[in-house]
C-alpha cells in the first residue's frame, strides 16, 4: 500500500484496542501504525516528555494525538520534522475522524444572516435595551430588531437606534404602527418590519431595507406585487411570507416559502420562526434543525429568532450553530451529519465509546487503587485494582467505594456517577472528569470565533491542586487518582 502513513500515538493502557482498530482503518489511502509512547496514559504527557520518549516510524506523514493531549503541537511538530494533529477525545470517534481526512469541518462561514427579537423593546430604557442588544450580538445574532409593543408608547425609539449604531449594532425596528416605521426609517434603522403593499411609502422615508410581508394572512399574490413595487423603484427588501403555526396553516406556510422560491429563484427571503418555536411544546433545538434545513434548501437569507419563553431562551445560539453546520454541509455536497453537533442536546450518535467487553479488559490491566468510570450499553463501570462493578444508580456504587475519612473524594465520585448516569439513560456519552455535552444549548458564553473553532479545551480542574502537585512530583507516573484513561 502507498497511502498516508499515519502514526497513531497511545500509552500503554489504550494500546491494544488501538492496534485493533488500526487494523480496521488500514486502507490503501490510509496506513496507520500505533506507538506507544512508553507510559500508561498519553493523553497525560507534556510535550516535553512526548519529545524524550518518541521515537517514530521512518517516513511517517503525520502523527496524531489523543483528543485530551493538552500539549503544544506546534512544537512537537517543528521538533520531529512532521505535521502533530490532535485526533478525537474517544478511540470510537477515530473513524469519523479519518473520514473527514483528519480535519474538523469549518464552521467559520454561513449565508444566513440572524435578526434576533427584544419583543419588549418599548418597556426598556436605552441602557436596558444596550445591555439585551450586545447580549444577542455575543449568541450571534447580526442584526437587532426592537419590538414595539402595540399601545404602547417608544418615545425613546430614536435615541436608542442612534445609540445600538454608536455601539456598532445593526438595528431593525419592527412595528405594527405604521408612524413608528417611519420615524425608525428616518432616525436610520438598517430595517423595517413589516410592510405591505399598502404601506410601501413609508420605504421612500429613508435608506432602511424593509421586510416585506402579505396584504391578508396566506396572500402570497399581494406579496409578490410588493415586491414588483420595489424591484420597479430599485429598493432593496426581504421577502417574508410568514411561518404559521402548527395547527394553523404551518403546512400550508411552509409550501408558500418553497413556492415563492420557485417563482423568484433570486428573491431575498427572510424566515421567522418565533410562531414555531414559540408556540410549540417541544426542545427548540431539532425544531430549529428543521428548520434550518427548509432555509438552507431555499436558500434563505434570513431568520427572525425570538427568546420570549424560557424553552428558547438558546433559539439564536441554536440557530447560529446550525447555519454554519448546514453550510458546510452543503457546501460538503453532504448530508448534515458530522458536522459538528452543535445541535445534539439530549442524545448523541455515539453515546457508548467502550462496550462492556473492552472495558472489563481494560479493568483487568488496573494495578493502582484510582478510580476509573466509563459507560457502556450494560449500564455505568467503576473499576480499579480492587474491583470492577455495573450499576446505574450512584447509591448502588457508593456502598462499594472506599472512600471512607474523605469527604472530597466521595463528593467527586457521587459528582462523577450521577453524570455517568444521567449519560446513560439520555444515550450521551460520557468521559470521565468532564462535564457532559449538551451542544450549544448547554454552552457557556464565549467568543463566537473560539466557539466555531471547534479548538480544544482545557479540562476542568477537580482536585486541580493535587494533581499539580503530583505532576511536579513524578510527571512520568501513571494517571493521577480519577484522571480518565487516555482514549486515544
Amino acid at each position: 500500500m502507498s497511502g498516508e502513513k499515519v502514526a497513531l500515538v497511545t500509552g500503554s493502557l489504550a494500546e491494544a484496542r488501538l492496534v485493533k482498530l488500526a487494523e480496521q482503518l488500514a486502507s490503501e489511502a490510509l496506513q496507520p501504525q500505533v506507538v506507544n509512547v512508553g507510559v500508561k496514559v498519553a493523553a497525560l504527557m507534556t510535550a516535553e516528555i512526548i519529545e524524550r520518549r518518541l521515537t517514530l516510524p521512518e517516513n511517517v506523514d503525520r502523527a496524531v494525538m489523543p483528543g485530551r493531549f493538552r500539549g503544544d503541537l506546534e512544537r512537537l511538530s517543528r521538533h520531529f520534522g512532521v505535521p502533530f494533529v490532535r485526533g478525537p477525545e474517544e478511540l470510537a470517534d477515530l473513524p469519523a475522524f479519518f473520514g473527514r481526512g483528519g480535519v474538523e469541518p469549518d464552521l467559520s462561514r454561513h449565508d444566513c444572516a440572524i435578526f434576533a427579537e427584544i419583543v419588549d423593546a418599548t418597556t426598556l430604557d436605552v441602557d436596558g435595551i444596550l445591555e439585551r442588544a450586545r447580549a444577542l450580538r455575543a449568541e450571534g445574532a447580526d442584526v437587532v430588531d426592537l419590538g414595539c409593543m402595540p399601545d404602547t408608547e417608544f418615545p425613546h425609539l430614536e435615541a436608542t437606534i442612534a445609540a445600538l449604531i454608536a455601539d456598532g449594532c445593526k438595528v431593525s425596528v419592527d412595528s405594527a404602527n405604521p408612524d413608528e416605521l417611519a420615524r425608525a426609517n428616518r432616525a436610520g434603522a438598517h430595517h423595517l418590519l413589516s410592510l405591505n403593499e399598502h404601506t410601501l411609502a413609508i420605504a421612500d422615508e429613508g435608506a432602511a431595507v424593509p421586510v416585506l410581508v402579505p396584504a391578508n394572512p396566506g396572500d402570497l399574490e399581494s406579496l409578490l406585487r410588493a415586491m414588483d413595487a420595489m424591484d420597479a423603484k430599485g429598493l432593496l427588501y426581504l421577502a417574508d411570507p410568514i411561518l404559521d403555526p402548527i395547527h394553523f396553516g404551518f403546512t400550508a406556510s411552509v409550501v408558500r416559502y418553497a413556492e415563492l422560491r420557485r417563482l423568484r429563484p433570486e428573491a431575498p427571503i427572510l424566515m421567522g420562526i418565533g410562531n414555531v418555536t414559540e408556540l410549540t411544546d417541544a426542545d427548540t433545538t431539532g425544531i430549529n434543525a428543521i428548520l434550518m434545513g427548509m432555509i438552507s434548501e431555499l436558500r434563505i437569507q434570513a431568520v427572525l429568532a425570538v427568546q420570549v419563553s424560557p424553552h428558547c431562551r438558546t433559539a439564536v445560539r441554536e440557530f447560529d450553530r446550525a447555519r454554519r453546520e448546514y453550510f458546510a454541509a452543503r457546501e460538503a455536497g453532504s448530508l448534515p451529519q458530522g458536522f459538528g453537533s452543535g445541535l445534539m442536546a439530549l442524545r448523541d450518535r455515539k453515546p457508548v465509546a467502550s462496550t462492556a467487553a473492552e472495558i472489563a479488559d481494560l479493568a483487568k490491566e488496573i494495578r493502582d487503587r484510582n478510580y476509573r468510570i466509563e459507560v457502556s450499553e450494560e449500564g455505568v463501570h467503576v473499576f480499579n485494582r480492587d474491583g470492577h462493578r455495573i450499576a446505574v444508580d450512584p447509591f448502588d456504587h457508593f456502598p462499594h467505594l472506599a472512600v471512607e475519612g474523605d469527604a472530597g473524594h466521595a463528593f467527586y465520585l457521587g459528582v462523577e456517577t450521577a453524570r455517568a448516569e444521567i449519560a446513560f439513560r439520555l444515550g450521551k456519552r460520557y468521559a470521565q472528569d468532564e462535564a457532559l455535552k449538551f451542544g450549544v444549548a448547554g454552552e457557556t458564553a464565549q467568543s463566537l470565533e473560539e466557539a466555531h473553532k471547534l479548538s480544544f479545551k482545557n479540562a476542568g480542574a477537580t482536585f486541580a491542586d493535587k494533581r499539580a502537585e503530583r505532576a511536579k512530583r513524578a510527571p512520568d507516573a501513571a494517571a493521577t487518582p480519577d484522571e480518565p484513561e487516555d482514549q486515544a
